[in-house]
């Protein structure tokens, strides 16, 4: 079964908060604490996501991925210009998100969004980008290896998620990627 991937719409909201929020509780269990996994849900992101989508692409570099696999959406991924306070503006681009549903995992799904995505990066003019990974997804950061991403030393703590719930703040890892590097996966 053929992946193919086109570029997510504000009607897509439904798909991409089930990936999401699917993804997360396989991908996280065991690296965030269940009590946040188990407080995710597929109708709250959706709804947010649609109200928020004109907001998160005003920049027309910012752009979503629908993977799909026999017309049912499996994967999705985002990207734009990098957010991060050490870079300049427009300097860099960022890989917000790439997520695939866990039956799909390692048939191809994940290789096809990070394609369209370091795609849609080159074609908006950035020659590098970045992302985050969890600290201890040893899983994404293996993926993201073989795609040529690698550790540039930068740690973050990110309190987005946890919000006020006394849980600590995530730690995540900075990958760096040359968009002008040929990688062979």
């Amino acid at each position: 079964m053929t992946v193919t991937v086109r570029q997510a719409t504000a009607a897509d909201a439904r798909d991409i908060a089930a990936i999401r929020v699917t993804s997360w509780r396989s991908a996280y269990d065991g690296l965030i604490p269940s009590a946040l996994l188990e407080r995710l849900d597929v109708r709250f992101e959706a709804q947010r996501r649609a109200q928020n989508w004109p907001r998160y692409h005003t920049d027309p570099r910012s752009v979503e991925f629908l993977a799909l696999r026999s017309g049912h959406a499996v994967g999705w991924a985002s990207v734009g210009p990098c957010r991060d306070d050490d870079v300049g503006a427009g300097v860099r681009g960022e890989l917000f998100a790439l997520y695939a549903l866990p039956a799909q995992w390692s048939t191809g799904v994940g290789h096809a969004l990070m394609t369209a995505a370091e795609e849609s990066l080159r074609s908006s003019g950035f020659r590098s980008a970045s992302l985050w990974v969890l600290d201890g997804n040893e899983r994404a950061a293996a993926f993201y290896e073989r795609h040529g991403w690698r550790e540039d030393g930068s740690v973050k703590d990110d309190e987005r998620i946890v919000g006020s719930t006394g849980i600590p703040a995530l730690r995540e890892r900075r990958r760096v990627r040359d968009l002008a590097e040929e990688i062979p996966c």
